[in-house]
């Protein structure tokens, strides 16, 4: 990792800089940016809109980062782009996520994409996306991840995250309101979620939930199969933005209703039973899918949990565990970064625990509880392992960094 935005504003230029032949919307924030960028390109396709999704980490496939329409972009064409990119690439020293970012404009342009949403990665301000000059901008929430290169304070990081922001443009946020005011430094015409925007919830239970949005101009009722109140915030921020965008009321509902998430809140089947998969990896993420399993009323539960070593994992377990009957422990094993299972175990004293050396371990152990529903959590990369066995299809066998 290499902060700045020289090497990706060149490598695009090697290219032709497809950047410049779409609009950009760029999505930050600490949690709920992934989902809050599904859903917005969800309803720009509801408005007819030819739309890109481009998301990080994947989950399972590399190309899961690249979407047209809601497609997933086939890996032999992504691989063709990365061939042509690949010199220029390596003569710049680009890094992993500059490659990646160039290679979504690249694709995107291909592809006539009218509208990208694109997923910030790490930040803001020193992002890859940050290359690209956006329509609208939107941040979700500010919250204490990757300290050690955004800060240590959460007035450090929202300054970082406010990078994506624009002086004069557009931009929509749930950021909490002390910290507003280092977003409207930036001279953003922000719309903020309890100011000018606000937005009544209304849990469906798994169903998902029902929003009521109070905003200048307009208001609007939606409704998202996106679990938590989280998610529903993460819908109307999504249904905001849209709004700022121009699009009409049908077509936000008609997108957010529509829209869909996979690894965060999703419950696939399993042997008879259910198994809850949300990706939440830090403390404010652990928090949330705490408050979602308190709105469905669950018992605690058995728990495949793993995480990687660079995060605060003692927060997470602290959060999660008034909710866990039984903790199934694991690594990814995939990612260098994994922490082992039993570097985890110390977390989880005075609770019933296994130790895993692999999701396929662990889901076996899973099976002799014979449980209705558990849960997997703690990690994207373990999600992203664990998901193709649930589904049983083929995942990668790529080693996962980023």
């Amino acid at each position: 990792m290499h902060p700045g935005l020289g090497r990706v504003r060149e490598l695009m230029a090697c290219v032709g800089d497809p950047q410049d032949a779409f609009d950009a919307v760029l999505v930050g924030g600490t949690n709920g940016k992934g989902s809050t960028a599904a859903v917005l390109a969800s309803i720009l396709k509801a408005d007819g809109r030819r739309t890109g999704l481009f998301t990080s980490p994947h989950l399972t496939r590399f190309s899961e980062r690249f979407q047209v329409n809601g497609q997933e972009l086939p890996s032999a064409l992504v691989d063709a782009a990365l061939t042509r990119l690949r010199p220029h690439a390596e003569n710049l020293g680009a890094t992993f996520f500059e490659i990646v970012t160039a290679l979504g404009a690249l694709l995107f342009a291909e592809a006539g994409v009218e509208t990208a949403v694109m997923e910030v990665g790490l930040g803001g301000r020193l992002d890859s996306t940050n290359a690209l000059q956006p329509v609208l901008s939107v941040i979700t929430n500010v919250a204490l991840d990757h300290t050690e290169y955004l800060g240590d304070t959460l007035e450090a990081i929202a300054a970082e995250k406010a990078g994506i922001l624009r002086a004069g443009g557009p931009a929509v946020t749930g950021v909490a309101a002390p910290l507003r005011p280092i977003l409207q430094a930036t001279g953003a015409d922000l719309w903020a979620l309890g100011d000018e925007l606000s937005a009544q919830t209304r849990s469906l239970g798994w169903q998902g939930a029902e929003v009521s949005l109070t905003l200048p101009g307009g208001a609007l009722t939606v409704q998202t199969p996106l679990l938590g109140i989280h998610g529903a915030q993460n819908a109307a921020l999504a249904a905001a933005a849209a709004w700022r965008l121009g699009v009409g009321e049908a077509a936000i509902q008609t997108g957010a209703a529509g829209a869909s998430w996979p690894g965060r809140l999703e419950a696939l089947p399993w042997h008879g039973g259910r198994v809850l998969l949300d990706g939440a990896h830090n403390p404010d993420g652990a928090r949330a899918l705490a408050a979602t399993l308190r709105d469905l009323s669950l018992p605690p539960l058995p728990v495949i949990f793993g995480a990687a070593g660079d995060k605060d994992v003692g927060g997470v377990v602290e959060a999660l565990r008034p909710h866990i009957s039984h903790a199934i422990l694991t690594r990814a094993v995939l990612s260098p970064r994994a922490a082992g299972a039993a570097a985890l175990a110390p977390l989880f004293a005075g609770l019933p625990v296994t130790l895993t050396d692999s999701p396929e371990e662990a889901l076996n152990v899973l099976d002799a509880l014979h449980a209705p529903l558990a849960l997997v959590c703690g990690s994207l990369y373990l999600i992203g392992e664990v998901r193709p066995l649930l589904l049983g299809t083929a995942g990668e066998k790529r080693e996962r960094w980023q």
